[in-house]
């Protein structure tokens, strides 16, 4: 990866307090696995900042790059990697990204994340 293409990602993480990086957009995903996480972050209000890697081919490899991660979608909240779809999940389905948005200040419906895991259980 170019430092470019580093610059550039870094400078979207460093100005988004949430990013999805993903294929297509939050509001028609490309792929099944950047449905479900935006679909989560959606229902549970959380602001983000999404970024379809299939407009540039560069930030595509370069996000798989930066994060030493080998699959998209990847989810960054304060400029942490979070992980991929099945880890976003997860930790929606324990409480545990109810208590990192939290830790780290971000908005989201804490009555919608309740629900999630009630309906999912």
């Amino acid at each position: 990866m170019n430092d470019t293409v580093k610059a550039k990602i870094q400078t979207i993480i460093d100005q988004n307090d949430v990013v999805l990086f993903m294929k297509g957009n939050s509001k028609m995903p490309q792929c099944g696995f950047s449905s479900r996480v935006a679909g989560i972050l959606n229902y549970l209000e959380v602001n983000f900042k999404d970024v379809n890697v299939l407009e540039d081919d560069e930030i595509r490899q370069g996000i798989k790059d930066f994060s030493d991660w080998p699959t998209i979608p990847q989810l960054y909240v304060k400029n942490v990697f979070v992980g991929g779809s099945d880890i976003i999940t997860e930790m929606t389905m324990s409480g545990e990204l109810d208590d990192l948005l939290a830790t780290k200040k971000v908005s989201f419906s804490q009555e919608a994340a309740t629900k999630i895991r009630e309906e999912n259980s």
